[in-house]
C-alpha cells in the first residue's frame, strides 16, 4: 500500500496522522507547516494532503478545511510509519506495582492488567482469560463426600484447580474408588483436558479392574465430555470506560450509546478477542473489523502466555489514538502477564 505514496506523500501523512491525533481536529496545511518542520511550504502541503485524498488516505469534514486520515492512513501508519517508542522507566514501574504482589489467580492479575492499561492509555482495558482446551493434567484426587457420591478435583499445571461432584448410582467401596484413582493418574497424568475427552474410552480400555471399580472406571468413560471440560474462569476482563466516555468521539449522545452498547455485549467482544490467537501484537482498525459494529473502533491487543496456555490483553478505543505509545505499552503489559502466570 505504500508503494503508491511519494517521499513527500510519506511525510505528510504522518504528520497529519500525528496532528489529528494530539488534537483531535480537522488538520489544515497551515497548522501542519507550524507544528512539523518539514521544510515544505504550506501551498506544497495542502497540494499533497489534496493527493492523499485522491488516493483515499484522507478525507475532509464539509464543515472544514482541514483533513482526517482514514482507516487505510492509520493502517499505512501502523505497518511503516511509525516507530515504536519503548515503556518508560515510570510506566513500566506502575505496570509492574499494579501486578506485582502476594501470589493471585489468573482473573485477579487480568482485572489488574486491563485496568492499568486503560489508566495509561486512556482507553478501555480489555483481556480474555486462556482457553484451557491445552491445559495439562498434573493430578487428580478423588474424594469421597457420601456413599453415592464424590468429589472429581483436577489439578492442571497452569495453577487452575477444577471441583465437580460425582453421582454415584449405588454405594461404592473406598478401596476402588481409591484404584480408580490410581488407574486414573496413571493413564491422564500429564495429558491435555481435549486429549483426555477425546481418547478416554481407549485409555482406559485394558485397565485392570474389578466389578466394584469398572462402574466406576465406565461412568468416566461415558461422561467424560462433562467431567474434563474446564471453562475459562472468566470470559472478557474489562477495565474503566470512563476515559473513553470524555474522549471526542463519543460527544454525542448516538456515539456514546454505540459505546455503552459494544461494551454490554461480552459475547461480541470475546469473539474479537479470541480471533488474535496467540500471534503477538495485533492492531485491528476500523472498517477492518469483521463486525460492522467495532468499526468505530480499534482493538490494540498483544498475546500472552504461560505453559501450554496463551489469551491476549489489549486495549480498545477510537480509531484515533497514539498508535506507537500504545502499541509499546500493551506488548509490554503482555509479556509480564506471561511472566507472572509462569
Amino acid at each position: 500500500m505504500t508503494a503508491s505514496l511519494t517521499d513527500r506523500e510519506r511525510l505528510v501523512l504522518e504528520a497529519v496522522i500525528e496532528t489529528y491525533v494530539q488534537t483531535a481536529e480537522p488538520a489544515g496545511s497551515r497548522t501542519i507547516s507550524k507544528r512539523h518542520q518539514l521544510g515544505l511550504s504550506p501551498a506544497t502541503i495542502r497540494n499533497t494532503m489534496s493527493d492523499l485524498e485522491e488516493k483515499g488516505f484522507l478525507y475532509h469534514p464539509h464543515t472544514s478545511a482541514g483533513r482526517i486520515p482514514t482507516d487505510q492512513a492509520y493502517r499505512v501508519y501502523v505497518d511503516s510509519l511509525m516507530k515504536t517508542p519503548r515503556v518508560g522507566a515510570a510506566q513500566a514501574e506502575q505496570i509492574r506495582e499494579e501486578l506485582v504482589g502476594e501470589r493471585a489467580v489468573i482473573e485477579q492479575i487480568l482485572a489488574r492488567a486491563a485496568q492499568v492499561l486503560g489508566v495509561l492509555t486512556n482507553e478501555l482495558g480489555v483481556a480474555v482469560s486462556p482457553s484451557l482446551e491445552a491445559a495439562i493434567l498434573e493430578r487428580l484426587d478423588l474424594l469421597q463426600v457420601s456413599t453415592e457420591r464424590l468429589l472429581l478435583v483436577l489439578a492442571l499445571k497452569s495453577g487452575v484447580v477444577r471441583t465437580i461432584f460425582v453421582e454415584l448410582p449405588s454405594h461404592m467401596a473406598a478401596d476402588a474408588v481409591a484404584h480408580v484413582a490410581v488407574v486414573l493418574n496413571e493413564r491422564l497424568a500429564g495429558l491435555s483436558l481435549k486429549e483426555i475427552r477425546s481418547g478416554l474410552a481407549d485409555r482406559l480400555r485394558d485397565a485392570a479392574a474389578d466389578a466394584g471399580s469398572s462402574e466406576l472406571l465406565n461412568i468416566f468413560i461415558q461422561e467424560a465430555d462433562e467431567l474434563f471440560d474446564v471453562p475459562a474462569p472468566l470470559g472478557v476482563v474489562l477495565g474503566s470506560t470512563q476515559a473513553l466516555t470524555i474522549q471526542p468521539e463519543f460527544a454525542t449522545k448516538e456515539s456514546l450509546q454505540s459505546l455503552m452498547e459494544v461494551t454490554e455485549q461480552r459475547d461480541l467482544l470475546r469473539e474479537a478477542l479470541a480471533a488474535r490467537g496467540s500471534d503477538g501484537l495485533t492492531i485491528t482498525i476500523g472498517q477492518e473489523h469483521v463486525d460492522p459494529r467495532l468499526a468505530p473502533f480499534t482493538l490494540v491487543t498483544s498475546s500472552y502466555r504461560f505453559g501450554t496456555l496463551s489469551g491476549v490483553i489489549g486495549v480498545l478505543g477510537p480509531t484515533r489514538m497514539p498508535y506507537d505509545k500504545i502499541a509499546a505499552l500493551v506488548d509490554h503489559t503482555s509479556r509480564l502477564v506471561g511472566e507472572l502466570l509462569e
